[in-house]
């Protein structure tokens, strides 16, 4: 990972276009490729971001740039970041205050508590909960950035890649996203589809998921483990 503070303007083109004017900012370049812009609060939401796969160059910034910030302040570098569909971020660095890398090695993952893991292995000992012909191709499928919870085939023979927690939020949209561009590069698997399962989803993790083809399915955990019995819920 490639920590990078700087002066900078930071301006996106693709389905939309976003503007952050020049100020300092974080910088993180993953190994995944992806590349985010943070400020100073937001907590870990980025101001602005490119997920994998995408493309980072590093160039000397033109006459009209180098003026951007104004003459007391001439631009230093000018980054651009090229993604899949062709979607760009140009980062203008007026200013560069700290620049450092570092390796984290493979990730384990995130634990799940109890409630998660079980209703992980409910699912995948019920792959049919997602429709009929489904079935379980593998628990925990490695890949580069940690494992994805259940991979299946379902009723049409389509790699699912199904994230699943008991409290769906946007955090686990942008974790089975980015399991998906790493998935979808695999071309043992072909295409592989996305399903976010929780016992709750949050309304803008459901329309963030919707927007990039992920289906959301809320599961009933007692349902799964076949409780009838309303007072054996208490435990």
């Amino acid at each position: 990972m490639r920590l990078v503070i700087a002066r900078c303007q930071v301006d996106y083109a693709g389905r939309l276009t976003a503007h952050l004017p020049m100020a300092p900012r974080l910088i993180m370049v993953k190994s995944d490729s992806s590349v985010s812009i943070h400020a100073d609060d937001r907590a870990y939401k980025p101001l602005n971001w490119m997920s994998p796969p995408c493309r980072l160059t590093e160039r000397e910034p033109s006459d009209d740039e180098a003026q951007v910030a104004g003459p007391d302040m001439p631009i230093e570098k000018v980054w651009e970041v090229v993604g899949k569909d062709g979607d760009s971020l140009v980062i203008t660095i007026a200013e560069i205050m700290h620049d450092s890398s570092h390796e984290l090695g493979v990730d384990p993952g995130l634990r799940k508590d109890g409630v998660e893991a079980h209703l992980q292995e409910l699912l995948a000992a019920n792959p049919e909960t997602f429709g009929a012909g489904w079935r379980l191709v593998r628990r925990e499928h490695p890949t580069a950035i940690g494992p994805v919870d259940l991979l299946c085939r379902n009723g049409d023979d389509v790699h699912v890649a199904v994230e699943i927690k008991r409290r769906g939020e946007i955090d686990g949209v942008e974790q089975l996203t980015r399991y998906l561009e790493l998935l979808n590069r695999d071309p043992l698997l072909g295409e592989v589809k996305g399903v976010f399962a929780a016992q709750a989803i949050k309304p803008q993790a459901r329309v963030l998921a919707e927007d990039r083809g992920i289906t959301c399915v809320v599961v009933d955990y007692d349902a799964l483990r076949g409780m009838d019995n309303p007072e054996e819920r208490l435990f």
